[in-house]
């Protein structure tokens, strides 16, 4: 019963109260994986009035037990199950998140910050694709059903990080919580979910790494929608980056309108956006992990990245 109490109390708060919360609503579980580089500490089935319940995974940086008054941003991933460690991957790939951060942290070459990993759910498809963006059925892939605009739950699934999980986070973890140092990123679908979080939430995200998009979903729909609601270039970085092979060999044609949404609305290439096309590339964890240093170093990085 207090856990509900607490809870309860919890997500009727905004994304962005500092009210100090001194019980746990959930009880995080570090692993102790020898695949997993650093401190990664794992929330069993995250609850929520808005989609199902599923798990959370929290990455903290090297010095966040060394430094107790230093704040971090904030990377917050989709796709979670398939971030951290290939032995427990249903395709045995992974991202390796934690060593690509602790190698680039370690090198000086980005900012140190918290990764929080979101599973994905059975309902995937409904909760990634951008609801306001399409005006009637809709499948991801060809050899999908139809989906129809009524069963999309991609609003839902943000009001879920927006009113639940980022309190969560600012409130249990050392954060800055502003929109300049609060980032999402996601591959395929993830792409366009994390697009549209920040069309919908320009003041919660202020950078996105939509990595091998998956633009074909609706027909390019995503790409109309962002030359309407694309927030605006002076508050916010957005990279973009798709292979050659396999399902990303469908997406040059859509990358190139999108960057030509981007300069249109006032992007500048090297500045606040970047477009990247990597040669023999397939859609993949394994291409994921190999090229993750480049959104990294956009989003984290005390450079400018090169055009």
């Amino acid at each position: 019963m207090w856990i509900s109490i607490i809870l309860s109390a919890l997500l009727a708060a905004t994304p962005t109260a500092a009210t100090p919360v001194t019980s746990t609503p959930l009880n995080a579980v570090q692993d102790r994986a020898p695949a997993i580089v650093g401190r990664l500490e794992r929330y069993s089935d995250f609850p929520s009035e808005y989609v199902s319940a599923r798990n959370v995974q929290v990455w903290l940086p090297p010095s966040y037990d060394a430094d107790r008054t230093q704040r971090y941003p904030v990377l917050y991933m989709h796709d979670g199950q398939m971030l951290w460690d290939a032995t427990t991957t249903w395709n045995h790939q992974s991202w390796d998140v934690d060593d690509v951060m602790t190698r680039l942290i370690q090198s000086g070459e980005i900012r140190e910050a918290i990764v929080v990993g979101i599973d994905n759910s059975p309902q995937r498809f409904a909760e990634y694709m951008p609801r306001k963006a399409i005006a009637g059925p809709v499948r991801g892939l060809p050899d999908q059903p139809l989906m129809k605009p009524v069963d999309i739950q991609s609003d839902a699934y943000l009001q879920f990080l927006v009113r639940e999980l980022k309190p969560f986070v600012d409130w249990h973890y050392r954060t800055r919580r502003g929109a300049a140092d609060t980032m999402i990123a996601g591959s395929s679908m993830g792409g366009l979910i994390s697009l549209y979080a920040m069309t919908q939430y320009p003041k919660v995200f202020g950078g996105v790494a939509a990595i091998s998009t998956h633009w074909p979903a609706g027909e390019g729909a995503m790409v109309n929608y962002l030359a309407r609601h694309l927030p605006s270039p002076r508050d916010h970085r957005v990279y973009f980056d798709h292979g050659t092979a396999t399902l990303d060999a469908q997406y040059a044609p859509y990358q190139q309108r999108t960057d030509a949404v981007m300069r249109n609305r006032g992007y500048r290439c090297g500045e606040n956006w970047l477009s990247k096309t990597f040669d023999g590339a397939d859609h993949s964890e394994t291409a994921w992990n190999q090229r993750l240093d480049v959104p990294l170093r956009f989003l984290l990085g005390k450079q400018l990245t090169r055009c």
